[in-house]
């Protein structure tokens, strides 16, 4: 048993495996919404589900329990995230953090102003920061199918920056896709934000109150109108990341590991089979080349990404804001730059909050898989032509 079970451990502990588990789920789904069987695709995401009691309930489409009720746990694991970087990693000292944010800066103002191009004086305006997020699943997994082939560096590089994105995509959602505030619930939601953080000030070390408090905050963002998943991240970014006693696991480091595989394999490929479920015909295949919302989305990820982070790095370089890691040149920061357009999952949840028009959702999300599709074939044969061109000049000069 261990013998047949050793290939599955394996594949599930390789940091590719959860792009790849994405990227299957996607593509079931796009094969289901197009088959036979389209509308059963359809009428069981839109099946109504009651979660409570009597007047104390709640009763959503299974589509809106996945995008706001788990996606809270995947945006609870970016709150650890994030948290962890500013402690202990790339974003805990300036100039360790200098180069990824420019990245990242330029990786959200150059896509959204490609959207803005095509999109001025449209309906669809609202979309703009649909191509400036960066998925992290994804891009990781690409750049990990080369492994010894790229340096570490470029790894944690896009790593860094992937997450700066998050939290520029967090402050998207919460500032500018709100919507009307409730006053009383969000008076409730800051008495939740309170209690998580006396929590933690107290350095409580088991979970059990945080995720109590979580589901507090959860309902009161959803009642206040600002979107629920916002308390995963507020959540991730209160639990402790020291344990009060010297040498014992942090709740952290805890609730990462126990959480991280059922966000990984479970919480984002659900997602995906929720939402990328598109139906495709030859109408939607010519609205992706002649339509400004499609186009200002594909070149958003597939132009403005690649140019906005590699342009914002170089110049935070040349300015001496930010250092190149040892190890790489702009040769794997290009590279990287073109993976970075890979904005499957945040993209396609930004599209949901933005656009209401269900013809228009259709071919954002579309869009988005193409422009991510695209962005990831090209970061992949750059990376390849270019580790293979300076492997040639190595073994030329190694014969001189």
């Amino acid at each position: 048993m261990k013998t047949f079970l050793r290939p599955f451990e394996m594949f599930f502990k390789h940091e590719s495996a959860g792009g790849i588990a994405l990227l299957i789920t996607a593509v079931i789904a796009m094969v289901w919404a197009n088959s036979p069987w389209a509308e059963l695709y359809e009428s069981v995401f839109d099946t109504h589900i009651t979660i409570g009691y009597g007047k104390y309930s709640l009763t959503e489409p299974l589509r809106l329990w996945i995008n706001d009720g788990l996606m809270a746990v995947f945006f609870f694991v970016v709150g650890l995230e994030i948290k962890r970087e500013l402690m202990v990693g790339e974003l805990s000292s300036l100039r360790g953090a200098a180069l990824p944010v420019a990245g990242a800066l330029g990786g959200m103002a150059l896509p959204a102003f490609v959207f803005v191009l095509f999109n001025l004086g449209t309906d669809n305006i609202r979309g703009w920061a649909i191509p400036t997020a960066t998925d992290i699943a994804f891009a990781l997994g690409v750049i990990r199918l080369f492994g010894s082939r790229v340096p570490r560096s470029a790894v944690v590089f896009l790593t860094a920056l992937a997450i700066v994105d998050d939290i520029g995509a967090v402050a998207i959602i919460a500032f500018v896709y709100t919507a009307k505030l409730n006053l009383l619930a969000f008076g409730l939601a800051l008495i939740a934000g309170f209690i998580l953080l006396l929590l933690n000030r107290l350095k409580v070390s088991s979970l059990h109150p945080y995720f109590l408090a979580g589901t507090f905050l959860w309902i009161a963002f959803f009642f206040a109108g600002i979107h629920p998943t916002i308390a995963g991240v507020v959540l991730g970014m209160l639990v402790p990341g020291k344990h009060k006693k010297p040498h014992h696991e942090s709740p952290l480091h805890k609730a990462e590991k126990m959480l991280l595989p059922w966000v990984t394999f479970l919480i984002m490929p659900v997602f995906a089979l929720a939402n990328a479920g598109i139906t495709v015909n030859l109408k939607v295949i010519a609205e992706l080349f002649s339509t400004p919302l499609a186009l200002g989305i594909i070149g958003g990820l597939l132009v403005g990404k690649q140019l906005g982070i590699f342009l914002f790095a170089y110049i935070a370089v040349k300015l001496k804001i930010a250092i190149l890691p040892r190890g790489i040149g702009w040769r794997h920061i290009y590279g990287t730059a073109i993976i970075g357009g890979i904005g499957f999952t945040m993209s396609v949840f930004i599209a949901d909050l933005a656009l209401t028009a269900s013809s228009n959702l259709a071919l954002a999300k579309l869009s988005i898989i193409l422009g991510s599709f695209l962005s990831g074939l090209f970061g992949a044969t750059y990376i390849l032509v270019s580790t293979r061109q300076r492997q040639k000049q190595v073994e030329i000069s190694g014969e001189h």
